[in-house]
């Protein structure tokens, strides 16, 4: 089936907060927070939520204006979602932010707040003590202990802007992406159709608000599609991860969305007693890199309870794209061997025993190229992804739209993404990042295909606690990789592992080894390791 390269205008014209509002009569459950370690269910109907956003609208339209922006800073918990629609419902740019009771996240929270200056922070009873170490903004409204008449939604236009979403930040200052309403919409509606969701489904999971997925997955396509949402904090699947796949075994017709380490954690979560798969009907596996190992034990592991191998759907997005650009369909994952010496060159050549990749299926609703010097590949030769459509972001906060303005074919617009892929059998493979790619002695090499080897060349090594990245010195350029690994094992053998698996695997004589303790190589705030901070830190071949 081919999907439509073009969002409907009527869809574009209608806000995510004007579908919200025309359900408040509705008394069906759309909202329902999982509460650990209590095993408790908070749960708000439309109605209820229509009430409780217009309550917060209402105070917003007092100390503030149209256009200024609302933070939310809360945990992921049911206040987050009033307060975040609340904000959209007054016509101001609400500002998703980070958990404030993460000692992770301190230091983005924390400049991120700077950078949007928002003049009014909303949060909840739970997290307001936590809030105000973060300092004084001119209000902080509790919004879970607002009342009052509230008030009726203000009208948006479709290029205002609804929202900041702030980037994980892997190699700057997190950046406020800038989502009008019309690519929240066009977003959802995308989605919508790649995903199969509507009135009968349960979108499920534990994907942080304050991320460009989880936002999109757990709150606002829901209210786009009348679907209902089930979440838990982040940090409670983290503890347990058989909490996750209890929530989708509980719950029917089961949209949910995960990065790839999060199905690895499924795998080795121990108890499976009483679960039944057969009902999720899609696992959007994306944001990092897919690894067809992962694909193919979950399906191992969760074949025989139920899980349909065609419900795995590996895709590709990007906060600048409010979220999603590509998917795999009904067919479920596509992976494919490419003989590596060719990708090395730009060419995907599929080679029995090669390097093997998954695919991030087709577009819905937008167009999507490879483009190398200015000019669109066709199959088979690599390049950069650039993206164009009505769900790109317009800019950074305070930082203009180079990265969106390019022009291709004749058509301004394009979202220049900085992820390097190739079209092949119809399908978008993903090989890289532009600014990660290893260049030595003219053959192309990316720093996943070379972690992935250091990950599996010894038990001590932690998976997908691996940074690998270019450095130029007095004898030129080189690699070096840095590690997190469990210290009882013997140094030396880890290293001398390392080394060899690298270079068989990809005729690559490392610079050097760093193994360090768990914990240390820096992450973006979506848990990913950020290479260019690792760099800074680890980039010395000397040491």
């Amino acid at each position: 089936m081919r999907h439509p390269d073009t969002v409907p205008d009527e869809v574009l014209r209608t806000s995510i907060v004007e579908r919200l509002f025309a359900r408040a009569d509705d008394d069906r459950p759309v909202l329902t927070h999982q509460d650990f370690p209590a095993s408790a269910e908070h749960t708000l109907t439309w109605a209820e939520l229509v009430a409780k956003v217009r309550v917060v609208a209402g105070r917003l339209r007092e100390i503030a204006a149209p256009g200024d922006r609302v933070a939310i800073v809360a945990g992921q918990e049911l206040a987050y979602p009033v307060a975040f629609f609340g904000a959209l419902a007054a016509g101001m740019i609400a500002v998703p932010l980070m958990d404030p009771a993460s000692r992770a996240h301190r230091v983005r929270l924390t400049s991120a707040l700077a950078d949007c200056a928002a003049s009014v922070w909303l949060t909840s009873s739970r997290a307001a003590e936590r809030v105000r170490e973060f300092g004084a903004p001119e209000h902080l409204v509790v919004v879970d202990e607002l009342s009052g008449p509230g008030a009726d939604p203000v009208a948006v236009e479709p290029e205002s802007p609804a929202y900041l979403q702030y980037t994980s930040g892997s190699t700057r200052e997190p950046a406020g992406a800038v989502i009008p309403h019309r690519a929240v919409a066009a977003s959802c509606w995308q989605a919508s159709l790649a995903y199969e969701v509507d009135e009968r489904t349960t979108c499920a999971g534990w994907i942080p608000f304050f991320h460009d997925m989880g936002l999109i997955q757990l709150l606002c396509l829901p209210v786009y599609a009348g679907a209902r949402s089930v979440f838990m904090a982040p940090a409670e699947f983290v503890r347990k991860p058989e909490r996750w796949l209890r929530q989708l075994s509980d719950y029917p017709q089961v949209f949910t969305a995960a990065p790839n380490f999060a199905f690895d954690l499924a795998v080795e979560a121990a108890p499976r007693e009483g679960l039944d798969l057969s009902g999720v009907r899609v696992a959007l596996n994306g944001s990092e890199p897919v690894r067809p190992r992962t694909v193919e034990n979950f399906r191992k592991a969760f074949g025989p309870l139920g899980f349909r191998a065609g419900a795995h759907r590996p895709s590709y997005g990007l906060a600048e794209a409010t979220v999603y650009v590509s998917s795999a369909g009904p067919e479920g994952p596509t992976i494919t061997a490419f003989d590596r010496a060719a990708l090395a060159e730009g060419r995907a050549v599929e080679a029995g025993g090669g390097h093997e990749l998954v695919s991030v299926g087709t577009p819905v609703g937008q167009l999507v190229r490879v483009v190398h010097n200015g000019v669109s590949q066709p199959e088979g030769l690599l390049g950069e992804v650039w993206v164009h459509g009505p769900h790109l972001a317009t800019g950074y906060w305070r930082r203009g739209n180079d990265s969106f303005g390019a022009t291709l074919d004749g058509i301004p617009g394009w979202l220049r993404t900085g992820d390097l892929g190739v079209w092949h059998r119809g399908q978008l493979y993903l090989t890289g990042r532009l600014k990660d790619l290893i260049v030595l002695d003219g053959r192309n090499h990316y720093p996943q295909d070379i972690e992935a080897s250091v990950a599996q060349a010894h038990p001590a090594i932690r998976r997908d606690r691996v940074a690998a990245f270019g450095i130029a010195d007095s004898r030129g350029e080189g690699v070096v990789v840095a590690a997190e690994w469990d210290a009882s094992a013997e140094r030396k053998d880890v290293t001398r592992a390392v080394f060899r698996a690298v270079a068989a695997a990809h005729d690559v004589s490392l610079r050097a080894v760093r193994l360090v303790t768990a914990g240390e190589l820096p992450r973006t705030s979506s848990g990913k390791i950020a290479r260019a901070a690792a760099k800074e830190q680890y980039g010395d071949a000397r040491a």
